[in-house]
């Protein structure tokens, strides 16, 4: 036989072997962190969970939920065995040196940037809406009130003639 015919079949087994030997890996990790838990540790469930280890069993763990809501879940139920600095800042909240009451969060991006005060300002006041209309002259606003007239009397009419064409296709 050929060792070019071969070597396909060897990296195969070469690849089937690395992957259970890695998978051997993590459950030996994931069983010797379950072991590693004692009662009173925060733990992490599959689901999500946060609880506080009350007691440890054969094959189950009883956590408390709660204050007095207790729960019975198996071992392989428990994802992660948290230290009890960080059960705590993740059940309790931040420390109080990182309380939201300290943290300021400013209402827009300017306050972010440079304290110069040139800020451009692209609205129109009331006083430059005053002055374009005194400027405007008095036949523009005659031709103006002339124009919507004429459009609510075309509106009338086309109106009128759509009632005229129902009545007479009926």
């Amino acid at each position: 036989m050929n060792i070019v015919t071969l070597l396909p079949f060897i990296l195969i087994l070469g690849v089937m072997f690395m992957m259970s030997r890695s998978n051997k890996n993590r459950q030996r990790q994931a069983l010797q962190m379950r072991e590693s838990m004692q009662p009173g540790m925060g733990v992490r469930t599959i689901g999500g969970m946060y609880a506080a280890v009350k007691e440890i069993r054969d094959d189950t763990v009883l956590l408390e939920v709660s204050p007095g809501t207790h729960a019975l879940y198996s071992k392989n139920a428990i994802q992660a065995v948290l230290e009890t600095e960080e059960y705590e800042r993740i059940v309790h909240g931040a420390p109080e040196e990182l309380s939201p009451e300290d943290t300021v969060v400013p209402d827009d991006i300017s306050s972010l940037t440079s304290e110069d005060d040139s800020k451009v300002d692209l609205g129109k006041s009331a006083a430059d809406d005053a002055e374009e209309a005194s400027e405007e002259e008095p036949e523009a606003a005659a031709d103006e009130t002339e124009s919507d007239e004429d459009l609510a009397e075309t509106d009338a009419q086309s109106k009128e003639s759509k009632r005229k064409g129902d009545t007479d296709s009926k």
